[in-house]
């Protein structure tokens, strides 16, 4: 079995608190599949989704299609484009534990208010706040406002830009010049989530919130920008439990015409 990181101690032992036990080999397995609801509770209210819980979703963290760490981000991301606040704190400090800096979470949430809207990324706020001050993590750490951009590809951003202008400058050239401006022109510059980074969340919240109609785009960016076929297998599959299977099955026509369009 591949080596995984465990959680930090505080998160396991408010587990174990919960379900009034001792910590267990069994107890820190089901902390890693990534639950903070009292086991016991959800066995005696539904005794089947624990059984799927324990036999499932423990399986699929351990799958090999993606890192430990891309495995985090992708449900980090859906936590935070999906509004799923409650157990955000839980997965945020796994995805630090697996190897996803506090400064790419930072990053994440900031990106992802552009893509899932203002109020999710603002509801994620005191859930991560209540683990990076967990585990002493300082402003200074994080990424600075306005700091020195990647450079622009100006051709595909030209390109881009006058496609979405042609469509829609009649319609709403305020949406036009923000896009271009605020979103491809300084927001995907940031250095501090790298671009194949900010394409996977991207796409995590484009699944998350039922928006197959811009996949196209993003998930030929993301493999544009490094994303695997196998990786991007492997975030739908994900996704699919935590997400939900209609979600992903309607995504899932688009993400196999741009997968068959690479080969």
């Amino acid at each position: 079995m591949k080596h995984r990181v465990l959680p930090s101690i505080a998160v396991v032992t408010a587990l174990v608190a919960l379900v009034g036990c001792s910590a267990t080999e069994d107890d820190t397995e089901k902390s890693q599949a990534g639950s903070t609801t009292a086991m016991a509770d959800v066995g005696d209210v539904a005794p089947a989704l624990d059984a799927y819980h324990k036999k499932d979703v423990l399986r699929l963290w351990q799958r090999p299609g993606l890192s430990d760490r891309d495995r985090s981000l992708v449900t980090v991301a859906h936590m935070i484009a999906g509004g799923h606040t409650a157990e955000l704190p839980f997965y945020v400090d796994k995805a630090i534990g697996d190897g996803v800096r506090p400064r790419e979470i930072s990053e994440a949430v900031t990106h992802l208010a552009f893509y899932s809207g203002w109020q999710n990324a603002r509801a994620a706020i005191p859930g991560i706040r209540s683990v990076f001050d967990e585990r002493g993590v300082k402003k200074s750490e994080l990424p600075a406002v306005q700091p020195d951009l990647l450079p622009l590809d100006q051709e595909a951003e030209k390109t881009r830009d006058d496609d979405v202008r042609s469509d829609f400058d009649a319609v709403s050239p305020g949406v036009v010049e923000s896009t271009r401006d605020v979103v491809f022109r300084d927001l995907w510059l940031r250095p501090d989530l790298r671009p194949r980074d900010r394409s996977l969340v991207t796409v995590v919240s484009l699944i998350t919130n039922g928006q197959s109609e811009q996949l196209t785009y993003h998930l030929g960016r993301a493999m544009d920008n490094g994303l695997t076929s196998a990786q991007a297998g492997e975030m739908l599959n994900q996704l699919a439990f935590y997400a939900g299977w209609p979600r992903v099955f309607s995504a899932l026509p688009v993400a196999k015409d741009v997968l068959n369009s690479r080969t």
